[in-house]
């Protein structure tokens, strides 16, 4: 068809882009555009096709390395995961520990101050009995003294009438 013209093929690109670039080749030529020149555009572009473009065969290698690539994140994400899991469980763990012990010495401050509350509420009823008693002792010898004087003074006022 064209001969000793006919550019240099990538045989790496698909059939459609060889057709496409002895079509281009053709167009120029029948433009009159010297064929030095329209080797030079189809070479150019055959550059650019096999560096620039991806086949469907590129973009499937890049699907399956992606996937894999996926698949290693995936596997990171979950021993991450099961990390922070057992470091939490771990911290979980720590802090039940921590709230038993501060929950055990609370429970002792509490028993020594309620013990030493109750000392305390002993001592004073104790002290509180002392003074009742001191003064229902001390309220019956004025009773007493009253009616000794009441009775004295009826006596002093029948003698008298």
């Amino acid at each position: 068809m064209l001969g000793h013209n006919v550019p240099a093929v990538d045989p790496n690109l698909p059939g459609c882009a060889v057709d496409y670039l002895y079509s281009l080749y053709d167009a120029l030529v029948s433009i009159n555009v010297p064929t030095d020149k329209a080797r030079a555009v189809v070479d150019a572009m055959e550059r650019d096709m096999g560096t620039s473009l991806a086949t469907k065969a590129d973009l499937h290698q890049l699907r399956a390395e992606m996937g894999q690539e996926f698949a290693l994140v995936r596997r990171d994400i979950q021993t991450l995961e099961s990390g922070v899991r057992k470091d939490l469980g771990a911290l979980e763990s720590g802090l039940r520990k921590d709230l038993e012990t501060l929950d055990s010495g609370l429970r002792n401050d509490f028993r020594v101050v309620e013990s030493g509350l109750r000392k305390d509420m002993q001592s004073v009823e104790s002290g509180l009995r002392k003074d009742l008693e001191l003064l229902s002792v001390t309220m019956t010898v004025r009773l007493g003294s009253m009616l000794v004087v009441g009775l004295g003074v009826l006596f002093a006022a029948l003698k008298l009438t």
